[in-house]
């Protein structure tokens, strides 16, 4: 199905300027792409997996967990609709921090205080770097060993959530288990590549990213009665929006100045790994920008942190969310655009793709016989999510660590983060970089000056 405004070789998407937005609608702007329609549908499971983390850690019943993530799939939906060419979803890895932190508070009105209170922070942290333009030159700041070890803890904090006794995988071992294998083998193996490079049948497969996982973990689990069958029920889902507002800071009251304090080591991390994903989604456009001349993608990095800011403060406002909002969801982008390479014809435009998926993956959460059918197995697709976070997170922090003194700090950090906490995380990564590597590199310039001094008077 195309759209109005076509695109002239070149040149960029058309859209209707707002400031510092670029505002793009379906069928107007961009056409609706069937691939990732399929594709949203069927990933609506990691959307709505978010429901038992909301009624074991905020207190909200289903019905009130369930219109929750409808206003966070209103929020998915500002970024093809703004003007950023990612496919926006949570900060994953910083969940298990998340939970950490919501871990010191009484599910129910004193967590969804404390959940505000987070996620108010994540909002003003994102809108003002974007507002500002400071945000790159903020992260920069941050040394390699201490960004290095909050993303290597924060993938410890989602292994070890998952894996230790009382966990989701230790509860349902079989399918979780072989789900996540068939995930891990489709998205990082290296002789599935290989296969992928020569097979259609494979490069098909490992377009869906965690799809053939879950679905397979779904059906395992099922099939050796990990999870009960599902009660399908016919119809639309009704959220409980009326009910929902008895579970708002606006009902329960605001948080206290303290627990501001509290929750800032928490949302400073959580930014640093967001900041992270833009720079991987960042270095995925560039690479595409350079495959696809027949577009010019403007992915202004301002405009992520802008919207980021915007959807965290939705969230805040009208649906505090252990999740938070994330800038991008890399692995569902990252599957867009290797079908955005195969050219025009394939996909019109990278927002046709984006902005067909957060759509499509919208109106899915309102099917009643998909969302039946999954209730019962959303801890499969919650568990998954947080399995291959857990794996990218310490791939991508190892990649960012070269020296000896950097892999002491990163490993201490990350050790104390996943086990402790954020606010310890951090306390525990500033106080070893100061000690081992900065002490490390006065002590090798006043160690190498005699030398260059010597070196000097033997010139002379």
């Amino acid at each position: 199905m195309s759209s109005f405004y076509k695109r002239k070789e070149g040149k960029e998407q058309p859209y209707w300027p707002a400031g510092p937005f670029k505002i793009r609608l379906p069928f107007v702007h961009y056409r609706f792409e069937t691939a990732e329609c399929i594709q949203a549908i069927v990933l609506s499971v990691v959307t709505i997996s978010m429901i038992p983390l909301l009624q074991q850690h905020l207190g909200v019943p289903y019905d009130v967990a369930m219109a929750f993530i409808i206003v966070c799939g209103i929020g998915n939906m500002m970024g093809a609709l703004l003007g950023t060419p990612f496919i926006p979803g949570w900060i994953t890895p910083a969940i298990p921090l998340v939970v950490l932190f919501l871990g010191d508070f009484e599910p129910g009105p004193e967590a969804i205080q404390a959940m505000f209170a987070l996620q108010f922070l994540v909002f003003l942290i994102f809108f003002l770097l974007g507002i500002t333009g400071l945000g790159s030159k903020m992260v920069d700041i941050v040394p390699n060993s201490l960004k290095a070890g909050i993303v290597i803890g924060a993938g410890l904090a989602a292994l070890i959530g998952e894996i230790q006794p009382g966990g989701r995988l230790m509860e349902t071992p079989v399918s979780i288990i072989i789900g996540t294998l068939v995930a891990f083998y489709v998205m990082f193996s290296d002789p599935f590549k290989r296969i992928r490079q020569n097979n259609r049948v494979a490069r098909v497969i490992s377009n869906y990213g965690m799809v053939p996982g879950i679905l397979i973990a779904i059906f395992i689990g099922l099939a050796v009665s990990e999870y009960p069958m599902p009660n399908i029920e016919w119809g639309i889902i009704s959220p409980a929006f009326g009910e929902m507002w008895a579970y708002l800071p606006f009902s329960v009251g605001m948080p206290g100045f303290d627990v501001f304090v509290l929750a800032i080591p928490t949302a400073l991390i959580a930014y640093i790994i967001a900041y992270g994903d833009i720079i991987v989604g960042d270095t995925l456009i560039e690479r595409t920008d350079q495959m696809r001349k027949d577009e010019t993608i403007d992915n202004n990095l301002n405009r992520v942190h802008l919207i980021t800011g915007l959807r965290n403060l939705l969230h805040a406002l009208f649906a505090p969310y252990p999740g938070l909002a994330g800038p991008i969801w890399t692995a569902a982008t990252a599957t867009v655009i290797e079908r955005y390479t195969f050219g025009r014809k394939a996909m019109d435009s990278i927002f046709s793709g984006t902005g067909t998926f957060h759509i499509a993956n919208f109106l899915a959460l309102f099917l009643l016989p998909l969302a039946s059918f999954f209730q019962p197995v959303l801890p499969i697709a919650l568990s998954l999510s947080l399995l291959v976070t857990g794996y990218v997170c310490v791939q991508v922090g190892m990649e960012q660590i070269r020296t000896p003194a950097e892999q002491g700090v990163a490993g201490v950090t990350a050790v104390v983060l996943a086990i402790h906490g954020a606010a310890y995380g951090l306390v525990a990564g500033i106080v070893m970089y100061l000690l081992i590597e900065k002490v490390f590199t006065r002590k090798q310039q006043r160690k190498n000056t005699p030398y260059k001094e010597e070196a000097h008077q033997k010139a002379l």
